[in-house]
Parts: C-alpha cells; sequence; structure tokens
C-alpha cells in the first residue's frame, strides 16, 4: 500500500543521480512537491520543484518546514578523490558533517524518513569474499579506498541515529556502480578508457546498475515508507574483460605481484589520478551483491541487466565523443 502524497527533498539535487532521481519523480504525480537542494544550480530547466543553493554542511530547516518535507534522500557527497592525506580528512569529515547536519534538520523538521545512498564498497575488496554478499554480510571497507570508507562511516552514524530516532524511518540502499546515458562520473569514467588493466589470469565478475531502475527503486522506497538496508544490483554481471569488449579498450595484464606496487608508484608520482592499488582492488576481488532481500520488500523487478547499463553508459560517451569531433 503506498502512503499518501508527499514532498520530498533531494540533497546533492544537481549531481548525476540526483537529476536522474529528480527527472523520475516529477513526472509521477504521487508527489506533491519536490525540493532540490544543492550549492550548484539545476542542470535542467524547474518545474514542479522548490531548488535551494545550500551548503548542506550548514542547518537546512527553513526549507524542509516550509514545503513540509516528509522524505529526505541525502546524495550530497565531496568526492575524496585527492592526493594528500589532508585533503582526504577534510572531504571524509565535511561528508560526515553534511550527514550530522542534514539528519538533525530532519528531526527539527518533523520528516518520517530518511534515505541515504551507500555503496557495495562497504563490504571491501576480499579475496575470501563469498558470491553474493548479502545485507547480512560482514562490512570490511578498505580504509585506502576513501569513497567506501567514507560510506561505512556515514552507515554506522544512521545506525545509530535509527535506535535514537524510533519514530524517524531510515533506509540505507548499498548499491553498486551506477552506468546509463547520463552517466560522467568519476567512477563511471574510470570503466571508460583506452586502456584497461588487468591481472593475469584473472576476469572477476562486476555488477552495475542502470540509472533508472535505480530512480524507481528509491520511488518505491519512499512512496511505499519501506526502511531497512538493501543492496543494488542489476541482474546478472558482467565479466571484467567483457568490459574491454563492451566499450572498445585494450586490456594490459600484469602479473599480480606487480599491479599494486605499479599502481601505488603511479599513483604517489602524479602519473595517473584514476586508479590506486586500494581501488584496483575492487575490479580484482569479487564484490558481486544479493538483492534478494530488496526485491522480497519491494517487488521491484530490474528493467535492465548489468551488461545493458554498461553498454547505455558505453554507447552514449562514444556518441558524444563522435558529436565532440
Amino acid at each position: 500500500m503506498t502512503t499518501p502524497a508527499q514532498t520530498v527533498a533531494v540533497t546533492g539535487a544537481s549531481g548525476y543521480i540526483g537529476t536522474c532521481l529528480l527527472r523520475h519523480m516529477e513526472e509521477k504525480e504521487e508527489t506533491n512537491k519536490l525540493v532540490a537542494i544543492d550549492s550548484r544550480p539545476l542542470p535542467f530547466p524547474l518545474h514542479n520543484i522548490a531548488a535551494y543553493r545550500r551548503d548542506v554542511t550548514q542547518p537546512i530547516d527553513d526549507a524542509l518546514l516550509d514545503h513540509q518535507v516528509s522524505t529526505v534522500v541525502h546524495l550530497a557527497f565531496v568526492n575524496p578523490l585527492a592526493r594528500s592525506r589532508r585533503e582526504v580528512n577534510l572531504a571524509r569529515e565535511t561528508n560526515l558533517k553534511a550527514l550530522t547536519s542534514v539528519l538533525e534538520s530532519c528531526v527539527r523538521s518533523g520528516v518520517k524518513h530518511v534515505v541515504f545512498l551507500s555503496s557495495h564498497t562497504v563490504y571491501g575488496a576480499h579475496p575470501d569474499n563469498p558470491i553474493p554478499l548479502t545485507v547480512r554480510s560482514p562490512l570490511r571497507p578498505q580504509v585506502d579506498l576513501h569513497y567506501g570508507y567514507y560510506k561505512y562511516l556515514s552507515e554506522q552514524i544512521l545506525q545509530e541515529f535509527a535506535e535514537h530516532q524510533g519514530d524517524i524511518k531510515v533506509t540505507i540502499l548499498r548499491t553498486c556502480m551506477v552506468l546509463g546515458p547520463a552517466a560522467g562520473n568519476h567512477m563511471a569514467q574510470s570503466f571508460f578508457k583506452k586502456w584497461l588493466l588487468a591481472v593475469e589470469n584473472e576476469n572477476p565478475p562486476l555488477q552495475f546498475v542502470y540509472e533508472d531502475d535505480l530512480a524507481r527503486v528509491v520511488d518505491i522506497v519512499i512512496q511505499r515508507g519501506i526502511q531497512g538496508v538493501f543492496n543494488v544490483a542489476g541482474d546478472d554481471v558482467v565479466f571484467y574483460r567483457e568490459i574491454a569488449e563492451s566499450i572498445g579498450s585494450r586490456i594490459v595484464s600484469i602479473p599480480s605481484f606487480v599491479a599494486s606496487p605499479f599502481l601505488r608508484l603511479s599513483w604517489n608520482m602524479g602519473f595517473q589520478r584514476r586508479a590506486d592499488s586500494a581501488g584496483f582492488n575492487m575490479v580484482r576481488y569479487p564484490v558481486v551483491v544479493s538483492t534478494g532481500t530488496l526485491k522480497q520488500a519491494t517487488g521491484y523487478r530490474f528493467w535492465h541487466t548489468s551488461m545493458d547499463a554498461l553498454k547505455a553508459y558505453a554507447g552514449s560517451n562514444f556518441l558524444n565523443k563522435e558529436s565532440r569531433r
């Protein structure tokens, strides 16, 4: 049973996932109004959306109260891709401060539901990972994989928040990499290169989720008031070497004992900024998640497979590059 029409606020609304979600929800009659909160302007025309240019490390009570927001989807995020330890720590502190500030505003403003987009990287890339990982699998994030470790710390804050704020529902969605025609974030771009680095004799499975599928999942969670922790991934897997074939890249295979030292050296010397040794483990060791709990709670069946998501991203980026020539 769906809940009555409601007002939904999205932080980080101008980002890739935020704009996909707003576009999807803007077309639905079940939502009274959408509130977009971001320090940057929205990249598309406004219709039934109230936009606020805000830094969410500061209170957003007024925006939530003015529109009687019932659900907040927290997507605001500072990319921790940085070289120095100081930059990494600053990005992490900013992200955690933003989450804490948003949660405090939710309490003061009477928000009933908080949805947070986490990541499958909280499980960590380990050679002994079971296939698949379930929501009950232990969280073993790699500290040096800053994105995953930030998501892990955020989940700890949210779990404690849920225990102390029993009247506010909390939903955590651990999603794999989101891809589709509109994808353009640094994580997606790391898979769309002329050369892909691989370890000899290794071809691990990966998962992707199509951007529209994720938007539909978030929408269902909001409309039905579903709370809990869920993995989100498209059906089936794509093997790493299939990525190169799908996007027209070439594989460079190196021995396993060379991979980590090579990536660490190239990162430290500034030769590349796309992958360090911690990030490379994510495509070396399987991090494949089960979506059974999500499907049981929502009844949702994904419209697109992992390969569909990859091909949509690859095709769109290829066309965009061709049009700029």
